[in-house]
């Protein structure tokens, strides 16, 4: 049955004709999730299992660097297309037509997002490396695996762009604050107990979920006639609220338990 999914999903046209790397095939963006799956939930453990963590600190505070200049990068061409151009109705956010002049760009800022979401699973890695295992949670596998996961899909039956821009746009501004707290940690782990502001990414990542969450709920009750699939709308109402469950109990666990168990 799911030989014969997988093979219906190779033989329906692409909603956009567009050749990307991996992007463009769903099955591709499928066999490296199974391999990031393997490793960081066997192959790795077992490769750490006889040997003493590595040392890759120099290696995360370049990776750290990278993820903060791209996901700033990112976030700047969001305020650019969506603020200043604005290319989209933040009301109704559909997916540019092929033939529209911004549609190049379109592709390419979603392609930029996508190898950020592939770069992001390099963190696993590091953790594996490290022999980190209690922060390779549910939550960090699941969050990354859908993240690289979805945009093929997406992109295969529906296009790229749309409403799903603004998650991209939130996203990238929370890494921005999230890997500035790794690079600070990483190159001064001395004072890595006293950032004040480690919690604070966990309430950006919540409150970015509740905006996405709310997003798609006022369309879908005051804007019911907007183009952008009806699908995808209650996709990321269900994703967003999955996270938001996640997220919240990382950080009632984390935070506030943890807290008034020490008390």
């Amino acid at each position: 049955m799911i030989s014969s999914t997988i093979l219906d999903i190779l033989r329906t046209p692409p909603a956009d004709p567009v050749k990307l790397p991996i992007l463009s095939s769903p099955l591709l963006s499928v066999l490296v999730v199974l391999g990031y799956l393997v490793f960081v939930l066997k192959l790795g453990r077992d490769f750490m299992a006889n040997r003493k963590p590595y040392n890759v600190r120099r290696a995360m505070l370049v990776y750290n660097l990278c993820q903060i200049l791209m996901n700033a990068g990112l976030f700047g061409l969001g305020i650019y297309y969506m603020c200043i151009r604005r290319i989209y109705n933040l009301r109704c956010m559909t997916m540019l037509p092929l033939e529209h002049p911004e549609k190049a760009q379109e592709h390419l800022i979603v392609y930029a997002f996508f190898v950020n979401k592939l770069l992001d699973l390099a963190d696993t890695v590091f953790f594996v490396l490290r022999k980190s295992y209690k922060q390779i949670t549910v939550l960090h596998v699941y969050h990354h695996a859908l993240m690289v996961l979805s945009p093929p899909l997406i992109f295969h039956f529906y296009g790229t762009g749309g409403q799903y821009c603004m998650m991209g746009f939130l996203n990238a501004f929370v890494h921005v604050v999230m890997y500035s707290y790794y690079f600070v940690a990483a190159l001064y782990p001395q004072i890595k107990g006293k950032l004040w502001w480690k919690q604070y990414i966990t309430k950006l990542q919540l409150l970015q979920f509740v905006i996405l969450f709310l997003q798609a709920a006022l369309v879908l009750c005051f804007n019911p006639g907007c183009a952008f699939p009806r699908f995808l709308q209650y996709l990321q109402l269900s994703v967003s609220a999955s996270m938001m469950i996640m997220f919240g109990n990382f950080y009632y666990q984390t935070y506030i338990k943890a807290k008034s168990k020490s008390q």
